[in-house]
């Protein structure tokens, strides 16, 4: 019966369809070698020399031949069906097909208007490609219709499936590389469909691209039988249908049978779901297209098979000073696409064809989501004082930070229930944020259990797969098509999608220069359970270095910071969420920690990004001996202790007391836009005295972004790499951000402390001492040092 219904679908398409089809092909094929090629000759108009060449030729052919081959498929299902979709291109270095199917579908011309459709337009498209001043050999942020960076492989899928959610309409066609399927997140990615609501998120539609190389090896899926790879995405939920094949009228056929039946498939399933209120998962369809790399390219060069082989991966043919008898082979190349018959005399795509392509925002190129700050809205938020914790005086009650924002949280939730989300590698609770589970559960759409909890085919929280990966690109794929987002994780291992965030940050600061692009929501990253709060995770779960990796970005899309109590953390994230086209990184503690600022204090602190704290300082009317400083939470809470040490035992000590919540503070104004002036720094920190700084992460991330400063008496504590499954304080002393250790520090520096400050220092070292045999003898900090209180008087 379902032989019968394919037969029929088959005779729906007309072999003049299907044959213009084909010639739409050839002319993005052609395209696509000119981009790689021609500097000069675009229509081939008269005979080919090796000046009409660029001098150096980069770009990659292989998997460009396919994609033309799908990307024209899918025009006449959008055409059909009037759908609203568009194209991921997941293989690295496709390029030239998305930049040929948007030129001749009229897209990149209403961009770049001065390539327009005509020869001169399409000389000067080729010139451009992988050439100085011009574009990239990949899929860019500067290609029309593209949400998805080409230069990295791996993400592709889940960019997909975050576009779609919430998207209940949106159809994305995502083409993943059979290398770039071999990747771990693209290989997690598939299990993606158990996350998709069918109600109330869109679709994705993947096709495995098997060209069955990858630069110079085979690809694993190519080289496994048909069964088993038919029974590896059974196994993933999906439903495969496959075209296999080199001949193209066979394949435009049988692609065409294969894309109708999973877009109706894919309508049908929606239509099920809304109409009847069924959530239930679908097996949703998917494409295997199996076609030779470098598909209608050269079939021998210099004696040696080329398509179908790796050989075609990048430039099929050499052709410079050392190869011009290769001058004529790309040449005979270049014909065999006929573009005499597809372009008229002024080298425009002739009419019968160009009618293939959808019209206006239905054109894959121009699709809005792809330009997700065109569709993007401010989200409405609450008024975070509400939640503030009442603070009498400075240290005077306790409070968990994230458990304070996770209120905030909650009603931005209920506020915006469908552009906003949290994303999380299972560590929502853990982080302490559980509150918003009060009103919203996590999206799940696998199996359950009586014994789960949460779990729903619905909800604002993506959290249930345990993957970073999955997590930054949903999130990435969500912010990208006009929605808003943070991703909570632990510290240390947010450093596995260091590459990802690289690459989220390229493409924030490459479209910050496309006035064409309109500005995204900012990615918010909320890093708890850090490095300081490790009671059981040990030496594993410690790692503050991703603030090293943010900061080495450009200045005007990197921003970090680091709030020293509750009330800051909601002033800090309130602002976080109102920015646009940044990426925040927000680090908070979970445990129970002194609250130092009321909402007043927070809100004003939080807006300057930095201050001296007269409560805590005794300077005030004169120069500070010592300038103690702190950035973080606990670091900052070990840096009040020192200071009421000091206090207690050398009152006549000046101190000056500054703390950072935003880091970039510290940088020169002159390199970063939150930087504070010369004037300004010297302000706060003198130009000659020591400062003592105790700072969350790797201690010279502070003198990195500060080496321009005046004051070079910079003394930065920090993390030192030390570290085992031991107390809170031992942790921080093994890494001496301690109370005791940083005392000892302005002993050491501070003036005339004469013989108060050695008896003091003795004293301190000595209780080093005593602390480390208590903790190796019972396990635990000595209660006199948990049980310290904020002791000096405002």
């Amino acid at each position: 019966m379902e032989e019968l219904l394919l037969n029929a679908e088959v005779e729906q398409i007309s072999p003049e369809l299907l044959n213009k089809m084909d010639a739409y092909w050839r002319a993005a094929n052609y395209l696509s070698v000119g981009q790689i090629y021609l500097y000069d000759n675009a229509m081939l108009r008269e005979k080919l020399l090796l000046s009409h060449v660029k001098p150096i030729v980069v770009g990659h052919w292989g998997t460009t031949p396919g994609q033309n081959f799908i990307y024209v498929h899918l025009n006449r299902l959008i055409k059909k069906f009037d759908l609203n979709m568009f194209y991921i291109s997941g293989p690295g270095h496709g390029g030239p097909a998305l930049v040929a199917n948007t030129y001749l579908e009229g897209s990149y011309s209403e961009v770049y208007p001065n390539i327009s459709q005509d020869e001169e337009g399409m000389k000067k498209l080729f010139t451009q490609f992988s050439f100085p001043g011009g574009i990239s050999s990949h899929v860019a942020p500067s290609t029309p219709g593209s949400i998805h960076e080409g230069g990295e492989l791996g993400y592709s899928l889940s960019h997909a499936f975050g576009a779609v959610f919430d998207n209940p309409d949106l159809i994305v066609a995502c083409i993943v590389g059979d290398g770039e399927a071999e990747t771990g997140p693209l290989a997690t990615a598939w299990h993606s469909n158990k996350f998709l609501n069918p109600i109330t998120d869109g679709a994705v539609l993947p096709i495995l691209h098997l060209n069955g190389y990858k630069i110079s090896n085979p690809t694993l899926l190519a080289r496994i039988p048909h069964e088993e790879l038919e029974q590896f995405f059974k196994g993933c939920g999906w439903t495969p249908y496959f075209v296999e094949g080199d001949d193209p009228e066979k394949m435009h056929k049988e692609m065409a049978i294969a894309t109708e039946k999973a877009v109706t498939e894919i309508l049908e399933f929606k239509r099920n779901a809304r109409t009847k209120s069924d959530n239930s998962r679908p097996r949703w369809p998917m494409i295997v297209l199996r076609s030779p790399k470098g598909w209608t390219g050269p079939k021998i060069v210099d004696g040696l098979q080329n398509e179908g082989t790796f050989r075609s991966h990048q430039v099929p043919i050499l052709v410079d000073e050392k190869h011009p008898q290769n001058v004529a082979l790309l040449e005979n190349w270049m014909k065999s696409y006929r573009a005499e018959e597809l372009f008229d005399e002024e080298g425009k795509l002739i009419p019968e064809l160009a009618e293939l392509a959808p019209k206006g925002d239905r054109r894959m190129g121009s699709n809005p989501h792809t330009n997700g700050g065109l569709l993007l809205e401010d989200l409405r938020i609450p008024d975070f004082r509400t939640y503030a914790i009442d603070i009498p005086s400075p240290g005077s009650v306790q409070g968990q930070d994230t458990m304070v924002l996770a209120k905030f949280l909650s009603e931005i939730i209920k506020l915006n229930k469908a552009n906003f989300r949290i994303f999380g590698p299972d560590e929502t609770l853990s982080n302490l944020l559980g509150a918003v589970f009060q009103v919203s559960n996590r999206q799940w759409d696998a199996e359950m259990q009586d014994n789960d909890e949460f779990l729903s085919p619905s909800g604002r929280i993506l959290d249930a797969q345990l993957s970073e990966h999955q997590c930054e690109g949903w999130l990435e794929g969500y912010l990208l098509t006009g929605r808003h987002g943070i991703f909570n994780s632990y510290e240390a291992f947010i450093r596995i999608v260091d590459s990802m965030f690289s690459q989220h940050a390229k493409w924030l600061k490459v479209t910050r220069e496309l006035p064409w692009r309109r500005n995204i929501a900012s990615l918010n990253y909320l890093l708890a359970s850090h490095v300081w709060q490790q009671d059981h995770n040990g030496f594993t779960h410690q790692d503050p270095g991703f603030l090293d990796h943010v900061v080495s970005k450009k200045a005007d899309i990197v921003r970090v910071y680091l709030p020293p109590d509750a009330n800051c953390l909601l002033s800090v994230f309130d602002h976080c969420l109102r920015t646009k086209h940044y990426v925040n990184v927000v680090v908070a503690g979970k445990h129970a920690l002194p609250q130092w600022l009321n909402m007043r204090e927070a809100e004003i602190h939080c807006t300057e990004g930095i201050g001296i704290w007269q409560w805590a300082s005794n300077d005030q009317g004169s120069e500070p001996d010592v300038i103690m400083a702190s950035c973080g939470d606990t670091v900052t809470l070990e840096l009040l202790a020192a200071v009421s040490i000091l206090r207690e035992h050398l009152p006549a000590l000046k101190i000056r007391v500054v703390n950072v919540v935003d880091l970039m503070k510290m940088q020169s104004s002159s390199e970063h836009p939150h930087g504070l002036s010369e004037v300004d720094y010297d302000s706060i920190f003198t130009k000659d005295k020591h400062i003592i700084f105790n700072f969350h992460g790797y201690p010279w991330l502070v003198h990195r972004i500060s080496y321009r400063r005046a004051n070079r008496n910079l003394h930065v504590r920090g993390y030192k790499e030390e570290g085992t499954i031991t107390t809170p304080f031992d942790l921080r002393v093994q890494n001496e951000i301690d109370r005791f250790h940083l005392v000892i520090d302005v002993i050491d520096r501070a003036p005339n402390l004469g013989s108060k400050g050695a008896y003091l220092k003795q004293q301190l070292k000595d209780k080093l001492i005593e602390h480390k045999h208590y903790v190796n003898r019972y396990g635990k900090d000595m209660p006199e040092i948990l049980e310290w209180k904020w002791n000096v008087k405002a």
